[in-house]
């Protein structure tokens, strides 16, 4: 009976330690970056939860990436990167350990559902929206059809929003010929506060004022900035947090 028993533990180890090898190893220690809350931050702000990437969980099996965004929102475990080529992405799910800062859990728990969040908004339509810029032209959800539009959700006093403003005109100005591809921003601000701001701090995105409580009540944001790929159909393509989510995934869609 005994012999039975060690065989089969041997049988688990190896069929753990199979699928392991199948998708490849951590390419941090998931215990080491939890020895502080300070670590496992600074190691977080790689993970791309809006990217599209191979999801598994705790025991190496394949699952759903809304599994996985779920187990993070709900569970016990943080997202850790397997070593792979640098354009795939592969995050496998590990518990966090029974003495880590407790504050690792929590926000973990926040960004999990945030992400989870708006993974299930990607696939319906945008709300509808009839939009003034600064400058009076008028944006609706018609005079949008046949373009992938690129949103950005901000106000003036977020500093993440504001510190990607170089990056993002950038990105603006990198698609400048495709004129499929429109490039807008959501702020809750006044005009006259956004035309003092921006004559200091430029934006290259047309600008909506006032957007405050459409993007409390039809957008239901909680985090900013927050960044929506719409495509040529007016769906909801991506949902993402940064800019670097966002280089990634406008490459894509502009390709399709």
């Amino acid at each position: 009976m005994q012999k039975f028993i060690s065989l089969i533990t041997l049988l688990l180890i190896f069929t753990i330690s199979t699928a392991q090898n199948k998708f490849g190893n951590p390419e941090v220690d998931p215990i080491q970056i939890q020895k502080t809350f300070q670590d496992w931050s600074a190691y977080n702000k790689k993970i791309m939860l809006s990217r599209d990437f191979t999801a598994l969980d705790a025991s190496s099996k394949e699952i759903t990436k809304e599994s996985f965004l779920d187990q993070l929102a709900n569970g016990n475990f943080i997202p850790v990167r397997l070593k792979s080529e640098a354009a795939i992405y592969i995050y496998k799910l590990f518990k966090i350990q029974p003495k880590s800062d407790t504050s690792i859990k929590a926000t973990i728990n926040q960004i999990g559902f945030d992400a989870y969040k708006n993974y299930k908004m990607e696939g319906t339509a945008f709300p509808k929206f009839s939009f003034k810029d600064l400058d009076g032209n008028l944006v609706t959800n018609e005079s949008m059809k046949g373009k992938i539009i690129v949103i950005k959700c901000w106000y003036i006093h977020c500093t993440p929003c504001i510190r990607e403003f170089p990056q993002v005109n950038k990105l603006v100005s990198a698609y400048k010929d495709r004129k499929d591809i429109v490039f807008m921003s959501l702020a809750e601000d006044s005009p006259e506060q956004l035309k003092t701001f921006l004559a200091r701090k430029p934006l290259l995105y047309s600008v909506i004022p006032n957007m405050k409580d459409y993007m409390n009540e039809a957008l239901q944001l909680n985090s900013f900035p927050t960044h929506f790929i719409l495509n040529k159909e007016g769906l909801i393509s991506k949902v993402l947090p940064n800019f670097e989510s966002l280089e990634v995934a406008l490459a894509k869609e502009s390709k399709l």
